[in-house]
């Protein structure tokens, strides 16, 4: 985690143990490391599914595989992975965001079929300077 999540972009803050040991203790966050051959951890990613009033909602998050081993399909494996978990979740789509600066996950993602949605994305901050 400390190696793989900084690579995402800038600032990128890598969890506690004790905020890691909620992502693994929870119901609806499922977290995934691909292993690559005992060459270490080469990917992870993070998906979410839950249920709300319209069906099983499933969203992926925090997907980075590993510098060293990029270029070599991980990536593809992991997502593949990820989408054939939702399934057997219930969910009826699967849906992330993703960077446009991140130009090699954004081919992927397309490549395996995921659509650009038109849509606005609000976001919030819940920080002690946000006046709500």
């Amino acid at each position: 985690m400390a190696k793989l999540l900084p690579q995402l972009g800038p600032g990128t803050i890598v969890p506690t143990r004790e905020h890691f040991r909620k992502i693994v203790e929870s119901v609806t966050t499922h977290f995934f490391i691909l292993e690559a051959d005992n060459r270490g951890i080469a990917g992870i990613l993070s998906i979410c599914t839950y249920p709300i009033p319209t069906g099983t909602k499933a969203w992926i998050e925090d997907v980075v595989v590993d510098e060293c081993f990029r270029g070599k399909s991980y990536g593809k494996a992991l997502m593949l992975h990820a989408i054939e978990f939702a399934r057997s979740q219930g969910a009826k789509a699967v849906e992330l965001t993703s960077r446009p600066s991140r130009i090699a996950a954004n081919r992927l993602y397309k490549e395996l079929g995921f659509l650009i949605r038109e849509t606005n994305l609000y976001k919030l901050s819940l920080e002690e300077s946000n006046p709500l």
